[in-house]
């Protein structure tokens, strides 16, 4: 297995992870009850809560922009020690962001989400170019 598919198979282990914080998170401002049933009305959420959910949704939203790229870098056999480095690069942004979207570290959130953008971004590019 390839450098770049070990580390998708990561980042998508990564999902339930943020999953699981998440609804941690929740269950300590609604409750088990609230968050097991079937979500009628939105309650309020503290702000832990809300960045982690929102860190669910953008992580769900990037996914399909690395499997794109590993995909691409698989199936033109152009997969190389760069773009492992780069997929690697990828997941450790992408696993540095849970906690700087989480606690909120600004501007460092969008400074961790951007390389890890730009690394999946340059990964498409090198299956593209080469």
């Amino acid at each position: 297995m390839s450098q770049e598919l070990i580390v998708l198979c990561l980042m998508a282990l990564l999902q339930p992870l943020i999953m699981v914080l998440a609804g941690g998170a929740m269950n300590r401002d609604v409750g088990l009850s609230w968050n097991a049933g079937p979500r009628d009305d939105q309650p309020r959420f503290s702000k832990l809560t809300g960045r982690l959910r929102r860190c669910m949704a953008n992580h769900v939203e990037n996914l399909p922009l690395f499997i794109i790229a590993v995909l691409a870098l698989e199936l033109t056999g152009r997969g190389s020690g760069f773009t492992a480095a780069l997929a690697w690069l990828t997941l450790a942004a992408r696993t540095l962001y849970i906690p700087a979207y989480a606690f909120g570290w600004t501007p460092w959130r969008s400074v961790i989400f951007g390389i890890g953008l730009a690394a999946t971004l340059l990964m498409i590019l090198t299956a593209l170019l080469s």
